[in-house]
């Protein structure tokens, strides 16, 4: 199968060599070294302040969302949630869960955040702002310097959801005043999924120290503590580190966050231009590198996805609910090449042949 999915992505061939072999035993001073490397390389790709922390847990994205809200945040705040999607609505799931107070933001599918937006909540109160730099479900990426400037002003502290952008969208944790960043293993990152990661700076340290959450598994006090030496409180995906540790470097090597970022949008522009005069339209006002969203003018998305599936062996993504049979994705991101980009747009091309797409 070809995938054009945004997560879990096409691997590179050292990442997936290493999944292929005997998982090691983890309590060494080796692998605290391969520990440490990889939070040094994390927080680098991620340019995040020098005194920052990087925590890694075993766990999808949304183990890190949710130690991130319940370690950093309480009942003495307030939230404003930028819900624009799926993964937006995640976040007011989280705290409404644990009793954080909230805010919603509802933005209309495809809609960048505007500043006009975020002044109405001026004075309400709010403490802290949480935001899926890319909302995967609808492809729109948010204007991360407005969302930074409007945080500073206020005082606001800032939670960024950078799971499917990271490595495939510029970000500047330390530039940004971010003050948690969130991302996962099976994204551009390019590795099986299984690891969460969370940089926490000094402001966001200092809560999760002073944190009253009870939680064992997802526990960022102990998981503090335990990074200091290179280790995890828990036994942790070990291969899935490992192989996070090859493709560090290997981006390290090729010229780093920078060189990746550039890739990823060649390749995005490659695919919009390959499907130009195919009838779809993108939905979404802010692109990503990382995705297209896109929306059928004839025909459904889920068909569409189905049929690339069972007759031509290519995966795209497909939508949830409301957005199933309107809108699927193809992503950019992870080991994918122009000739890949070749196939896809022939396979399009010839469903539209077939009338199973119109204009």
């Amino acid at each position: 199968m070809l995938n054009f999915t945004v997560g879990p992505v096409q691997s590179f061939d050292k990442v997936m060599e290493l999944g292929s072999m005997q998982v090691p035993y983890f309590r060494t001073p080796e692998f605290s070294a391969v520990m440490k490397e990889n939070e040094t390389m994390l927080m680098q790709l991620a340019k995040a302040p020098e005194d920052a922390r990087a925590l890694f847990l075993t766990g999808s994205g949304t183990a890190a969302m949710e130690a991130a809200v319940i370690h950093t945040l309480s009942e003495k705040d307030r939230a404003l949630i930028i819900n624009g999607g799926s993964f937006g609505q995640r976040f007011v799931q989280l705290c409404r869960m644990h009793g954080i107070p909230y805010e919603e933001l509802k933005l209309d599918m495809g809609k960048a955040l505007r500043e006009d937006q975020l002044w109405d909540y001026k004075g309400k109160g709010i403490t802290c702002l949480i935001i899926n730099v890319l909302e995967t479900s609808t492809g729109v990426l948010y204007d991360m310097d407005l969302v930074s400037r409007f945080c500073r002003k206020n005082g606001w502290f800032l939670i960024a959801d950078a799971v499917s952008s990271f490595l495939a969208d510029a970000f500047d944790m330390k530039r940004l005043g971010v003050n948690v960043m969130i991302t996962a293993s099976q994204k551009a990152i390019a590795c099986p999924p299984g690891i969460s990661m969370i940089i926490a700076d000094r402001r966001a340290i200092r809560r999760i120290k002073n944190s009253q959450a009870s939680c064992m598994y997802l526990d960022l006090k102990h998981a503090l503590e335990d990074g200091g030496r290179g280790q995890t409180p828990f036994t942790p995906a070990v291969g899935i580190l490992l192989q996070m540790h090859e493709r560090f470097r290997q981006i390290m090597q090729d010229g780093g966050a920078e060189q990746e970022i550039r890739r990823t949008a060649d390749l995005a522009h490659d695919f919009r231009q390959r499907i130009t005069g195919l009838p779809f339209e993108i939905t979404s006002e802010s692109l990503s590198n990382a995705v297209t969203p896109l929306r059928p003018v004839r025909g459904c998305a889920y068909r569409i996805f189905q049929a690339l599936k069972e007759e031509y062996g290519i995966w795209i993504c497909p939508n949830a609910g409301e957005l199933k049979h309107t809108v699927f994705r193809v992503g950019h991101i992870g080991n994918l090449t122009y000739a890949d980009h070749e196939v896809l747009s022939r396979a399009l091309r010839d469903l539209y042949k077939r009338g199973m797409i119109s204009f």
